[in-house]
């Protein structure tokens, strides 16, 4: 049983982060800028991808790599421009060889499909218990066949059984939730309450810390743990609370509800 302490100190940092100005200095920021809505879909992956790391060094190097694709993502795959980048580093472990390998794989999704949304659909995302894995299943296999039955762990994990996921179930979130603040919400192929938390090392801590979660490794069973708890409380946005989760903290705040 969560107490009402803490479902309180949930609600008011989750509302307090949640806001306007959260944009500017997160990731979320760059598939924001687009309209189109493959444009929206692809950025919202790649940015996700390399979002771990410094705040600022991340959005930096999204720009970086928005500039290698003249910030027109959607034509640059469908252009195959991909295959004359240069080799270079673009985000920490994450080189032009591993974008390379990633856009050809969303080429061959994109030359099938109108939309990475219609793709999930023929799938059967929706219907997934854990659509964000499913998702990633079987996004791994047009990758390999794209890349000539090659792997990269550094597009997409690999180790479905065990990863959190932790950039895509973020990806997804962007997609899908469509409270018209921060998230985008363009998504309608799954509902807000079939999203997992976007579990990584802080939002772990921090869940542990309000005893929210009991597992102490960073899994796929700790994102379950912690989702269904969060689902107890508010079963139609769970995922909502990943913004008091990052909140608390963030900035020397503390875990004791504010006065």
């Amino acid at each position: 049983m969560i107490s009402s302490d803490i479902i309180e100190l949930l609600n008011y940092e989750a509302t307090r982060i949640n806001h306007i100005d959260f944009i500017a200095n997160d990731p979320v920021q760059f598939p924001r800028r687009f309209e189109r809505f493959q444009d929206i879909e692809i950025v919202s992956l790649l940015s996700a991808t390399i979002a771990w790391g410094n705040r600022t060094m991340i959005c930096n190097n999204c720009n970086k790599m928005l500039g290698l694709m003249d910030n027109q993502p959607y034509n640059y795959v469908m252009d195959k421009g991909y295959e004359e980048l240069p080799e270079m580093n673009i985000h920490r472990t994450f080189f032009s060889r591993n974008l390379r390998y990633f856009l050809r794989g969303l080429n061959q999704i994109y030359t099938k499909y109108d939309s990475l949304h219609d793709f999930a659909k023929s799938i059967g995302v929706s219907s997934s218990e854990f659509p964000s894995w499913k998702l990633v299943e079987e996004m791994n296999k047009v990758l390999i066949q794209a890349n000539n039955g090659e792997k990269d762990s550094r597009c997409l994990p690999g180790n479905l059984d065990n990863t959190a996921l932790k950039r895509i179930n973020m990806a997804l979130r962007w997609l899908v939730r469509d409270d018209g603040i921060v998230d985008m919400g363009v998504w309608n192929i799954i509902k807000p309450s079939q999203l997992f938390i976007p579990l990584d090392v802080h939002v772990g801590n921090v869940s542990r810390d309000l005893g929210l979660l009991t597992r102490k490794a960073n899994d796929k069973r700790a994102t379950i743990e912690l989702t269904e708890v969060l689902r107890s409380i508010r079963p139609h946005d769970p995922i909502w609370y990943d913004y008091a989760l990052f909140g608390i903290g963030i900035n020397n705040k503390s875990t004791n509800k504010p006065v």
